[in-house]
């Protein structure tokens, strides 16, 4: 057997672990954020509806509806997923549907993808808001900032504060311009790799091999 396929198999092996690490990681900080209140009682919430379902109930739909992207990035692609930024340090890829709109847990606006060689594999979920909402939409919900910025087709970025400002291709690779928006408010949730630093923290510790691609 040749060293390419021997170090494929390893690959793949490699990350099935990881996907299965995952998994035990979130149920496990899931089984916990759903009983962690006060008055010891379990909390629930709103799935993006008026349904009451507990928050662990809330993750493990979410995984149900995204398990179809957990290795498949062609197929996240093919259902209107497109990138939106390369590789951010401690992050990911992402990659945004333009068409999801609002937030529910089980259609997350954005999809953030790890990458090793030519292997993918979902990492976070995420959603953007205008500004800070009212109501966290997710229970124990914490958020970070993605500052204005200018967005092009390959997925490399430009910060600006003013889409006047934007260059029609991009300065790095001379890729034609997508988008751009203003400061937005960002709520990550790690469903599919485990993250020491929380279930909703911007950045990922255990990420950073994967930052060379």
């Amino acid at each position: 057997m040749r060293r390419s396929s021997i170090r494929g198999k390893r690959s793949r092996a490699a990350l099935a672990l990881s996907i299965a690490a995952a998994t035990t990681a979130v149920a496990l900080t899931a089984i916990s954020l759903a009983s962690a209140r006060s008055d010891g009682r379990p909390t629930s919430e709103a799935l993006g509806t008026s349904a009451p379902s507990s928050l662990a109930n809330r993750l493990a739909l979410a995984r149900l509806a995204t398990a179809k992207y957990a290795t498949n990035l062609g197929r996240a692609k093919a259902e209107g997923y497109g990138v939106i930024t390369r590789m951010i340090p401690s992050m990911g890829w992402h990659y945004m549907n333009p068409k999801v709109t609002g937030f529910d847990v089980r259609k997350p606006a954005i999809l953030v993808y790890l990458r090793r060689g030519g292997l993918w594999q979902l990492g976070a979920l995420e959603w953007v808001f205008p500004k800070m909402p009212t109501k966290p939409p997710i229970q124990g919900a914490r958020y970070g900032v993605f500052g204005a910025a200018c967005h092009y087709v390959d997925g490399t970025v430009v910060f600006a504060d003013a889409e006047s400002k934007c260059a029609q291709t991009s300065p790095e690779t001379g890729a034609k311009f997508n988008f751009w928006h203003p400061p937005l408010v960002t709520l990550h949730i790690w469903l599919w790799y485990p993250n020491p630093s929380g279930l909703y923290s911007g950045t990922n510790p255990l990420v950073a091999p994967f930052d060379k691609g």
